[in-house]
């Protein structure tokens, strides 16, 4: 029997133009930032971290599946954002803007291509890495599912809530349901169940303006979209 899932994303219109104050400073996206979000110096350095970071390394490598994308060669973002909240994603969209930098988004799972993590312009990674809540709703076979959770987890959430319940998904674990869904989602349940996306029932995304939108609000067409890129 499938589970429907409701699931949080980001997505955003990238229509930027960029300079080269951006790749030279980032200084003006940090004092946006906190001005958004009320951090102090202490606690931002826990969410955002410069190229100068000592943990910055370790959190650009984690997801890192293709390693040509770990070389000394390979374009990396003035910053990476680790957001606790919803709140220091819409900070980021709006301090990326103002200060000329792209943004590329990591939903918990691995990416051979390195979309998520590689640009040729300015830019600042938003990992989700801290955003892997799952809810299951066993009364109404559903769940609440955050950006930033893996199949693997989904899938582990599910077996250990119910022995009837499933998610028609793949068998890696280590895919972001993010990634999954925007991509339709293939496995071994579709010719009975269909695709992932097509077991989504609601999705919160945050725009190019920082809104946080649903399926009502975001309307049929975008959030057709979101599942089927």
């Amino acid at each position: 029997m499938p589970l429907t899932v409701c699931f949080t994303v980001v997505a955003i219109a990238l229509l930027y133009s960029f300079t080269s104050y951006a790749a030279d400073n980032h200084e003006g996206f940090i004092q946006c930032f906190k001005s958004y979000s009320n951090y102090n110096y202490t606690s931002i350095s826990k969410v955002v971290f410069t190229q100068t970071h000592s943990s910055y390394s370790s959190i650009l490598r984690f997801s890192v599946q293709n390693l040509r994308f770990t070389s000394n060669t390979t374009a990396k973002p003035l910053v990476i954002v680790t957001p606790l909240e919803v709140l220091e994603i819409q900070a980021t969209i709006i301090c990326s803007q103002r200060h000329d930098m792209e943004i590329r988004i990591r939903s918990g799972g691995h990416d051979y291509e390195g979309l998520s993590y590689v640009s040729k312009v300015p830019f600042v990674v938003i990992d989700l890495i801290n955003l892997r809540e799952i809810q299951i709703d066993l009364e109404n076979s559903n769940a609440w599912v955050q950006g930033g959770a893996t199949v693997g987890e989904l899938l582990y959430k599910v077996s250990q809530k119910s022995k009837i319940l499933g998610f028609p998904a793949g068998v890696c674990p280590t895919v972001g349901v993010s990634g999954l869904i925007g991509g339709g989602g293939y496995g071994f349940l579709m010719r009975k169940y269909g695709l992932s996306a097509d077991n989504i029932l609601d999705a919160h995304i945050i725009d190019v303006n920082g809104r946080v939108l649903d399926r009502e609000t975001m309307g049929e067409d975008l959030f057709w979209a979101i599942r089927d890129t």
